[in-house]
């Protein structure tokens, strides 16, 4: 006769069957928009390897080649208008290190674009979804796709907030905001950050995490999102602007509220 401890713990079987692939409404309340057309979305998460019989027409590389220059323009924009002491050179600089594959790929892992990509069983296999150049490659389709399906102003508006073309600091380009935190915090010969959930609320398809990033001898960041990982990056974010930079932090994830259903196909 089982145990009432061995009824209770899972089979081998189902410790070993693949998590529930999350919703796309996650994907957008992270990346801060919600497709008129979902089907756009699904193409820009859609990698060649998954393609099949479409072959690249059927990949997100066509909206990669527009995203690339939505990009570009949304961040040149910006630049000129962030610096306007700054001469050529300078704009060109800053424009090369936002724009870089390194940036794009810490984008799309900040937006927690890899469980959402679709891809074939090979890439799977081999990482894909933790892939630098797969995880740029997605980050430049969804803004493709953003201006697609809501135009320039939308994706430029996405742009700002993902990139920080404005901010003016010295961190290195495309490193997230918890190592840049941890890096600030142990210059000063302080612990390492720690990070604390203050609140989950909404339903399970879509939840909400209010977390406290803490950094001994300062007052802590409280981050939004709908993960752990998006409202840990945003908790940092937030110490970082007000202790590095001197400004007035200004959350940018939505709320509970704002995150409607949705589904991703499966793989």
């Amino acid at each position: 006769m089982r145990t009432v401890d061995e009824e209770a713990r899972p089979s081998s079987r189902a410790r070993r069957a693949p998590r529930p692939k999350p919703g796309l409404a996650v994907l957008e309340a992270a990346i801060g928009h919600a497709f008129a057309d979902p089907n756009l979305l699904v193409l820009a998460l859609t990698h060649v390897s998954k393609a099949g019989g479409n072959g690249r027409l059927g990949s997100y590389q066509r909206l990669e080649f527009l995203g690339d220059r939505v990009l570009g323009l949304a961040i040149g924009d910006l630049l000129y208008a962030a610096f306007p002491g700054a001469d050529e050179g300078d704009l060109s600089r800053r424009l090369a290190g936002l724009v870089r594959r390194e940036t794009c790929a810490a984008v799309a892992t900040t937006w927690d674009v890899g469980p959402h990509l679709l891809l074939g069983p090979g890439e799977v296999q081999s990482g894909g979804r933790r892939n630098q150049t797969i995880l740029a490659d997605a980050c430049e389709s969804i803004l493709g796709a953003v201006f697609l399906d809501a135009g320039y102003a939308k994706a430029k508006a996405i742009v700002e907030a993902a990139f920080t073309p404005g901010v003016d600091t010295a961190a290195p380009r495309g490193r997230d905001a918890k190592s840049s935190l941890q890096e600030w915090a142990m210059g000063r010969g302080l612990p390492i950050p720690a990070y604390e959930v203050v609140e989950r609320s909404g339903p399970d398809h879509a939840p909400l995490f209010r977390i406290a990033a803490r950094v001994e001898g300062f007052a802590p960041g409280i981050g939004s999102g709908p993960s752990k990982r998006l409202a840990e990056q945003e908790a940092a974010r937030l110490v970082l602007e007000r202790e590095v930079l001197g400004q007035t932090p200004t959350p940018t994830m939505e709320t509970s509220a704002d995150v409607r259903e949705g589904n991703s196909p499966d793989v």
